[in-house]
């Protein structure tokens, strides 16, 4: 019997756990789509404090096939979520499930129905969003803007509710990136790939986590992880503004010879380039600073993330998990 791996991270979402452990234990329930496969569904909580731990720990008491990872503290949903990721065993893994079902656990059966029929990696593209006009552009803006920029081709819209093969699954799991950009990954090994449109419902419950900050802060890690552009762009804007300089001076000491009263002249001329150039050198060091944060947090090698917990988990790790290493180490010295 085959095994479909269905990853959802969540934070302080006990309003909602329950409902989609349900939704997905219903798919494999007699007579449903996915009568004939097995069922693990692996929750990761990144310290959740409403009460999430607790319903979770009910939810996997009552059910084998539900099993937990608690996080010692917060680590962002990328980190949790690749972590969890890590701890698939099936020969299917749903990489991104939401605990608020935004994407809805009704196109798990479809994915398995490609993935049976060959389909290495199924994507699905929330071509519809029920959100506001300014969030739907924002997103666009940024879908785009990361498929550009980037030396891989990441499809619009695909966020990370991808069913990946397990062949798929192990070059994914493979890469060792302090803040990976999941959907960038998956796009960078490649195999076969198959698009499913759907409708990315409203948030029925809850308040969703993701605020502007974070919202942002997950953009540019998109952008920065997956291509060096913006240095390119920053070169090639200081090779402009230069020869740009060059050639105001050299217009401007020949306005000086030949026509002295046309001849730019004063303190305001001084201070605007002063500060247009400052600004610009300003804003490239900011770029420059980002690629620079981004290898010294990865030189590091700080764990992905530190678990506090596992439930309904055999306790087989991976070596090259750090994570997982130091939780046993944690828990062997706690006996």
């Amino acid at each position: 019997m085959k095994t479909i791996s269905i990853v959802t991270p969540c934070f302080n979402e006990a309003d909602n756990v329950e409902a989609c452990r349900d939704a997905v234990a219903a798919l494999f329930a007699p007579g449903a789509p996915l009568e004939g496969y097995a069922r693990e569904h692996i929750f990761a909580d990144n310290d959740s404090r409403d009460g999430t731990q607790d319903i979770l720990r009910t939810l996997a008491a009552n059910d084998p096939s539900t099993k937990v990872i608690l996080n010692a503290r917060n680590y962002g949903p990328f980190r949790s979520n690749f972590n969890a990721l890590r701890a698939a065993s099936g020969d299917a893994v749903v990489v991104f499930l939401p605990a608020d079902l935004q994407d809805p656990a009704e196109m798990i059966p479809e994915f398995v129905k490609l993935w049976d029929s060959g389909v290495e990696v199924v994507a699905g593209a929330r071509v519809n969003r029920q959100e506001s006009l300014a969030l739907r552009t924002c997103r666009a803006i940024f879908y785009r803007t990361v498929r550009s920029l980037s030396d891989i081709d990441i499809p619009l819209n695909v966020g990370e509710f991808q069913l990946l093969d397990r062949k798929v699954w192990e070059a994914v799991v493979s890469h060792d990136d302090h803040y990976p950009y999941i959907r960038g990954i998956i796009a960078s090994v490649g195999f076969r790939r198959a698009i499913v449109p759907y409708t990315w419902a409203e948030r029925r419950s809850g308040i969703s986590k993701n605020n502007l900050s974070r919202l942002i802060d997950q953009a540019l890690n998109g952008i920065f992880s997956f291509t060096n552009v913006p240095m390119r762009l920053c070169t090639f804007a200081g090779i402009a503004m230069a020869a740009l300089c060059i050639l105001y001076a050299t217009v401007s000491v020949g306005l000086y010879i030949a026509r002295p009263d046309l001849a730019p002249r004063g303190t305001m001329t001084l201070i605007v380039a002063l500060f247009f150039l400052s600004g610009v050198q300003l804003a490239f060091m900011g770029i420059l600073g980002e690629y620079v944060t981004s290898i010294h947090a990865q030189v590091r090698k700080r764990p992905l993330v530190v678990e506090r917990e596992r439930i309904n988990m055999d306790g087989a790790i991976m070596a090259e998990n750090p994570a997982h290493v130091l939780h046993h180490k944690l828990g062997a010295e706690g006996a």
